[in-house]
């Protein structure tokens, strides 16, 4: 199979690296720019990894036909024009696989490419370092798709086929977008919790009320998720409001890490997206409403931010 992946940052690289590295056909869409750093440096992979393969890398303009698989590892804001990027590698029997959080992305490529979008979910701790490297910062990582209608198809069973022996477990769902909600849930949590009390999980417990927050946050999301028709497993419950209550874990979402940074955050399709349907599903939300505000206040200072100095 010949398998594009988009992007290659500290999710797709990460996953790309490992395919690339057991021998599959793959090749990263990545800018201009970013081209020239990987062919000079190769992709490094640290951390929890100790490894660099020298990718094969294409741009959109040089983008010549169809792959068989497209994996699609954008951070939302970049969805859009990523969209555009890869459209004439999604030939019609491409397979195309987003890894974005939430599921307003699902709508959007399905839209534009029907029923060959797959449903994916992947658990992994990964960041981009100073020097473009990606570090893995937990041992976990794992890759779950499926139809998402629910089928048992026979192309799905080859792509986990061919994903399957790279580094990292792979499992085939027959519920994915139920698994989508779940991980929705998840992160919006500890997103909220993260960013409303600014501090790692440990920190937040330490403090009176700390270790209330988390469960209240979750309660709140799924909700959401039970009144939309996929409630959350009580194993599911559990184990989130368990990394939400752990004293002296340093966990602290990616969210969390681009508040910390400076950087624009995936607010939207977080918890903008989740507060817009418990609105429409008459859920009550009011922890995740004011986590939501404080985190578009964020967004309108970078871009503001990101506009003085384009103008300068």
């Amino acid at each position: 199979m010949k398998i594009l992946v988009v992007g290659a940052g500290a999710t797709g690289g990460w996953y790309g690296a490992r395919l690339a590295a057991a021998g599959r056909d793959v090749t990263f869409l990545v800018r201009a720019g970013r081209v020239a750093v990987l062919r000079e440096r190769g992709l490094r992979l640290t951390g929890a990894d100790d490894e660099v393969i020298t990718p094969r890398t294409v741009t959109a303009a040089e983008l010549d036909g169809p792959y068989d698989v497209v994996l699609v590892a954008v951070k939302a804001l970049a969805l859009e024009q990523a969209t555009e990027d890869f459209a004439p590698a999604v030939g019609p029997d491409t397979m195309v696989v987003p890894f974005l959080n939430g599921m307003a992305h699902v709508d959007t490529l399905t839209a534009r490419f029907g029923d060959r979008v797959l449903g994916g979910v992947i658990r992994i701790a990964t960041t981009v370092g100073q020097d473009g490297e990606i570090v893995r910062l937990a041992p976990f990582a794992d890759l779950t798709v499926g139809e998402l209608d629910g089928s048992d198809s026979p192309r799905v069973k080859k792509l986990v086929a061919q994903l399957a022996a790279a580094g990292f477990d792979v499992v085939q769902s027959p519920a994915i977008v139920a698994d989508l909600w779940n991980k929705w849930v998840f992160i919006a949590t500890v997103g909220a919790l993260n960013c409303l009390a600014r501090g790692t999980v440990g920190e937040i417990v330490a403090e009176p009320g700390g270790t209330e927050l988390g469960p209240a946050l979750l309660a709140e999301a799924a909700a959401v998720a039970a009144a939309g028709g996929y409630p959350l497993p009580d194993a599911e419950l559990a184990n989130t409001a368990a990394m939400t209550t752990r004293v002296g874990s340093s966990f602290a979402s990616s969210m969390y890490r681009d508040v910390v940074a400076g950087l624009p955050t995936e607010v939207e399709p977080i918890l903008g997206d989740l507060v817009a349907r418990a609105r429409e599903l008459r859920v009550p939300v009011p922890l995740l409403d004011v986590a939501t505000l404080q985190l578009r206040v964020h967004q309108r200072r970078v871009e503001h931010r990101a506009h003085g100095a384009s103008t300068t």
